[in-house]
């Protein structure tokens, strides 16, 4: 059903195969899409591999700090130029220090940072990276979007609710899901959609610095109605919003978890 041929994609946050953005670049690329991502140095071998492994032509991708918005300019422009107008832009970058997601090492003694200690300088890059680049993204994008175009980021349920291994991590998703409103506003002249997806917790390289994360997996097994979920579950929502089929919907916080967000209590499965 869903026909995306020589339609433009840019993908922001991919890092290896078991990125949820690496789902999301492949199904995009099945669907037609003309694929464009961005790497760092330390993922850019990883990138170029994955893309060749899947058929992508990778000559519009490039190295993209998304704290600076001079590359992240330099990057899109050429996409536009090279490729035509930007159809599908996903947002799925996140970064947060040990002192904003307050964890201990493997194998330290130390006792982990407390909540109330995290730092102002690390908070600050956490939200650079994690919430103000899709700002960032969005103001450096907006000439070059085509009709209908469809901007998605990924966020967590941190945002709303308490998860102590997350911390302050949290405070960038709620800000990064309030993007999500004023943007789907502020682009409603342009038709352009501004969405979210919440994903429940996959195993990625950036979930293993949540604390307790095999924990929380394991409540999630039971308590999630439908149980946990995989970065594929996340790729099919994505694909929705990367199509025809939510031309009218904009502002959305999608999610994708299971059923977990609705439950109250924790369910015991033994």
């Amino acid at each position: 059903m869903i026909d995306n041929k020589d339609k433009v994609a840019v993908v922001f946050g991919v890092r290896n195969e078991s990125s949820i953005g690496y789902d999301i670049a492949v199904k995009l690329h099945q669907s037609g899409c003309k694929v464009a991502l961005n790497y760092v140095d330390d993922t850019k071998d990883e990138v170029l591999y994955l893309m060749e492994k899947n058929g992508m032509d990778p000559q519009y991708s490039a190295h993209v700090d998304v704290r600076d918005e001079l590359q992240i300019t330099a990057f899109l422009q050429s996409v536009y130029n090279g490729l035509g107008p930007i159809d599908y832009i996903l947002h799925g970058v996140a970064y947060g220090s040990q002192q904003v997601m307050c964890y201990t090492l493997p194998g330290s003694n130390e006792p982990a940072p407390e909540y109330i200690d995290i730092p102002f300088d690390d908070l600050m890059d956490a939200f650079n990276i994690s919430s103000y680049s899709f700002l960032r993204i969005c103001r450096v994008a907006k000439p070059l979007l085509a009709k209908n175009a469809s901007i998605l980021t990924l966020t967590y349920n941190a945002s709303q609710r308490v998860f102590p291994g997350y911390a302050g991590m949290g405070i960038c998703k709620a800000a990064l899901e309030n993007m999500v409103m004023y943007l789907a506003s502020y682009f409603r002249d342009l038709n352009v959609r501004v969405n979210a997806i919440s994903a429940g917790l996959v195993m990625t390289t950036s979930a293993g610095g949540i604390l307790g994360v095999r924990k929380l997996r394991k409540i999630g097994k039971f308590t999630a109605p439908l149980g946990n979920i995989d970065a594929g579950d996340v790729g099919d929502a994505a694909l929705y919003y990367f199509s025809s089929l939510s031309k009218k919907v904009t502002g959305n916080i999608h999610f994708v978890d299971g059923g977990f967000n609705i439950m109250g209590l924790g369910v015991d499965g033994e």
